[in-house]
């Protein structure tokens, strides 16, 4: 599927060095490297420019772009010409957001043109139960607020009504905006896409719709750039390959917006899904749930 995408470019030219936009950077897809910035994960380059306004230089923009879905090949051949410290710190980016899929294409693609590979196959691969800090051992990579996070298994399950009832959260983040179609979290899962609202309405929202699903929130009200919302629950359809969209509205007119964006997507996308609308009342009962 060819969407339009938002995605920084770095003029090496003006880059000094000093580093600051690696620390505006939520998504820690930048990186200091070889004393220039570098851009180690298009996948997880929001495209939102936090880092342009850190830049002293003016060295950083923003392209908006016909793409592809993402082509771990096309990113490494990239890399590569960047140098063997740039592919150190994309390999070490892929296994710190659990991309072993993508990290596996990389190891292939420097295996089939016996190219160094500066990460041990074997040891990345396998499950890291000392895991450390995804940025450990390179310059600052900026707020984790926005870095991919699988939550699977890592809370007990508790009963929804007990007082110390845990998060039935799977991932991070949810904002539609900062989402990556192509995380783990979303590959073949059942998704929510709800409004901002409705967490705060449904007093058992964890548990009748977050628990075993993958969710994205975004307020169709408020929410700025919406025209790449539908492009990515476009891309959850096709690329991520989600088995059910479930809709999660308020029942105040501006709800149906994301209802209406959502239907969009689905009808623009090659393959079909289920989707389900269900309304939150205003005193937090379930109005209504339909399929659409």
């Amino acid at each position: 599927m060819k969407t339009k995408r938002q995605i920084i470019k770095i003029d090496e030219k003006k880059c000094d060095g000093c580093g600051n936009c690696v620390t505006g950077c939520h998504e820690g897809a930048l990186q200091m490297i070889d004393g220039k910035a570098r851009l180690i994960s298009d996948l997880l380059c929001d495209g939102l420019g936090a880092c342009i306004g850190e830049c002293p230089q003016g060295a950083i923009k923003i392209e908006t772009r016909a793409a592809e879905p993402y082509d771990e090949v096309k990113v490494m051949e990239g890399m590569v010409k960047l140098g063997p410290n740039t592919v150190k710190a994309h390999l070490k980016h892929l296994k710190d957001h659990s991309q072993k899929a993508f990290l596996k294409q990389a190891f292939d693609y420097l295996k089939e043109r016996k190219l160094p590979n500066p990460m041990e196959e074997e040891k990345t691969l396998s499950r890291d139960k000392d895991h450390k800090h995804a940025h450990g051992g390179h310059e600052p990579c900026g707020c984790p607020g926005g870095r991919t996070l699988d939550l699977r298994g890592a809370a007990p399950e508790e009963d929804g009504d007990s007082p110390a009832a845990k998060s039935r959260l799977r991932q991070w983040p949810v904002q539609l905006h900062l989402v990556s179609p192509m995380a783990p979290c979303f590959q073949k899962a059942d998704l929510v896409v709800a409004a901002d609202c409705t967490a705060f309405a449904c007093g058992n929202f964890h548990n009748e719709f977050i628990k075993d699903k993958a969710i994205v929130i975004a307020c169709p009200k408020l929410d700025d750039g919406q025209e790449i919302y539908a492009e990515k629950i476009q891309a959850l359809i096709e690329d991520a390959k989600i088995n059910t969209l479930t809709v999660v509205t308020m029942e105040v007119p501006c709800c149906g917006g994301l209802l209406a964006m959502v239907k969009q997507a689905a009808a623009a996308a090659r393959r079909k899904v289920p989707v389900k609308n269900v309304v939150v009342g205003l005193q937090g009962g379930l109005k209504s749930e339909v399929w659409v």
